[in-house]
């Protein structure tokens, strides 16, 4: 590791938590998906445990039925600007879709969280797979993968613009000459591209961060590429060391060829954390939550995610030998290609197979001790594999607690996490990254 090199945790909050099967425990309320109370709880756990972030994700649509686990959720730019005022220091990271919100208004809506929030916005960028989706929005089916992609370029490169159109000294405010700002540092964004035409400048000003942490979570060849150009933190999914070990060398080669500074780009793996004060504890509790699966919801959710026919598949047989390779996949491309392989790798059932899924739907889950979570935990960090974790608790709040209680004081008395927040306010400066400086030159005002 080098001289100080610190992890970065950012929480994944969903609802009862990311197992399936959490809203089944006894200790759960299946009602807390749609409470801001519960989602501020969350958030004071997190910081008490110094978390570098916090991440809610969306997606414009009804996921399938409502029969398998609590479904639905609240607007997160909505809900992180409750948690905005509830807390003081964690970042706050909203998932927003490229493809189903127009560039203006998100940059306003996202500027506006930073701002109340003392420079603590983050944005999850999304393209959003499935004809589902699709449909809500007019479309008689999902545009392709591509597309997508192209069209995500463009809007972020509309964003910027807007987030940058005020100088940051703009405002005068000057009482005794009547002159509130300075019309000279407000700077139209004048974009022509592709996919959007926007013409003005923002309607608020630049915001703390002068625009939010830049966020990212595909990992075809598509999204590494989107990731390379923009993205300031990546959330991935990846089994297995080694393929964590390709992905960021690969990821962090891509940023450098892209002319920026790989360091400026923070690779997050996702870990789904049963902990336990025994490893026979941490087992115990994964066969509890395996145990309360209900095994044909997970049935239809693969069958979409693989993009087959209902019925397909039968629970104790292997996946078919003949699905489509990835480039034939218009939906999520890097999520179908790591479900295949592991399911490949290991020789899982279509039963096993949808285990393996119920607990964070192609993250790794591990259980064991803190101590355990701890080693795995240095090892990804200290082998070239991650800068942080994307903490996904299997059951929420016990989950975090649990974390934030057992796990996070062993990875400070190994010196691999900070004790306290400290001077550092913003979310850029909790990632380490620079203020980004305005595209507009400010001439001399004689």
């Amino acid at each position: 590791m080098s001289e100080g090199r610190r992890l970065h945790l950012n929480a994944f909050l969903m609802n009862t938590g990311h197992h399936e099967a959490s809203w089944r425990l006894p200790e759960s309320d299946p009602y807390v998906h749609v409470d801001p109370g519960h989602y501020v709880r969350l958030a004071r756990i997190a910081e008490r445990g110094a978390f570098d972030s916090l991440f809610l994700a969306d997606s414009p649509q009804l996921w399938g039925g409502i029969g398998q686990r609590p479904a639905g959720a609240l607007d997160p730019l909505t809900l992180l600007t409750a948690l905005a005022t509830a807390t003081e220091h964690i970042g706050l990271i909203a998932t927003a879709s490229t493809s189903y919100n127009s560039p203006y208004d998100l940059a306003r809506r996202l500027a506006s969280l930073d701002i109340v929030s003392d420079g603590r916005a983050g944005w999850n960028i999304v393209t959003t797979a499935g004809a589902e989706a699709a449909r809500n929005f007019g479309l008689e089916r999902e545009p392709p993968h591509a597309e997508r992609y192209a069209r995500a370029a463009d809007f972020l490169d509309v964003a910027l613009k807007l987030w940058d159109s005020w100088e940051d000294d703009a405002i005068v405010a000057d009482k005794a000459a009547g002159v509130w700002g300075d019309d000279r540092k407000v700077h139209p964004a004048r974009h022509e591209g592709p996919y959007f035409r926007v013409a003005g400048a923002l309607d608020v000003p630049r915001s703390p961060q002068a625009r939010p942490l830049l966020v990212q979570a595909g990992s075809s060849a598509d999204g590494k590429a989107f990731a390379a150009r923009y993205a300031e933190a990546v959330f991935t999914a990846q089994q297995t060391l080694a393929d964590a070990q390709v992905f960021y060398a690969d990821l962090k080669y891509r940023t450098e060829r892209a002319g920026r500074n790989p360091e400026h780009l923070k690779v997050l793996p996702g870990i789904v954390p049963v902990i336990g004060s025994t490893e026979a504890e941490a087992r115990a509790a994964e066969r509890v939550l395996a145990e309360h699966i209900v095994p044909e919801h997970g049935l239809k959710r693969l069958e979409r995610l693989l993009q087959l026919a209902p019925d397909s598949l039968e629970l104790d047989r292997r996946l078919p030998e003949d699905l489509p390779p990835e480039s034939a996949v218009e939906g999520a491309r890097s999520r179908y290609t790591l479900v295949v392989s592991l399911a490949r790798r290991e020789q899982l059932t279509v039963r096993q197979l949808i285990g393996r899924l119920g607990g964070g739907r192609g993250h790794q889950t591990f259980a064991g001790t803190p101590e355990q979570i701890a080693d795995r935990i240095e090892t990804w960090f200290t082998q070239g594999a991650a800068d942080g974790f994307n903490v996904m608790p299997p059951v929420l709040p016990s989950g975090l607690d649990a974390f934030v209680d057992h796990v996070v004081p062993v990875l400070r008395a190994r010196g691999l996490f900070r004790t306290e927040y400290g001077p550092r306010r913003t979310l850029r400066e909790r990632y380490g990254l620079p203020r980004p400086a305005n595209r507009y030159p400010t001439p001399s005002h004689g």
